[in-house]
């Protein structure tokens, strides 16, 4: 059974286990610990999944609780994806936020057809400047 929990601390190496066990981990920095510490840490939301002791997806966002939030990871383990456990992750930090905040994302590439499926709407009006590292 799967097991939901929001603001439970993780250790760096969990947060790493599973961006890579995603395949997220081909697009963060992972071999930087000090930097994958710092996202981590940063995160104002922290939404896991679990099963059992088994950190299996996690969900980090940064928000101002009012307007909008920014949904910066979804991940989960490739070996349980496609049971909906990406979609309560989603829905349980924008409940964390505040329903009255817009959930905003990046989609990685692998999983761009991904987020129409579970009701978010693609945008045409986002703009990216690439970080320099």
């Amino acid at each position: 059974m799967i097991q939901y929990q929001t603001g439970r601390k993780l250790s760096v190496e969990e947060f790493i286990d599973v961006l890579n066990r995603s395949t997220l981990g081909e697009r963060r920095p992972v071999n930087d610990r000090e930097r994958m510490e710092q996202m981590l840490t940063a995160a104002q939301i922290l939404v896991t999944a679990w099963e059992g002791e088994v950190l299996i997806g996690v969900s980090r966002a940064l928000s101002d609780f009012s307007f909008c939030t920014y949904l910066a990871d979804l991940a989960v383990d490739e070996r349980y994806q496609h049971q909906g456990i990406g979609r309560t992750l989603l829905e349980l930090t924008h409940e964390v936020a505040g329903l009255q905040t817009s959930l905003i994302l990046l989609a990685a590439p692998k999983a761009v057809d991904y987020y129409p499926k579970i009701g978010m709407k693609r945008s045409e009006v986002c703009f990216l400047k690439d970080r320099i590292h």
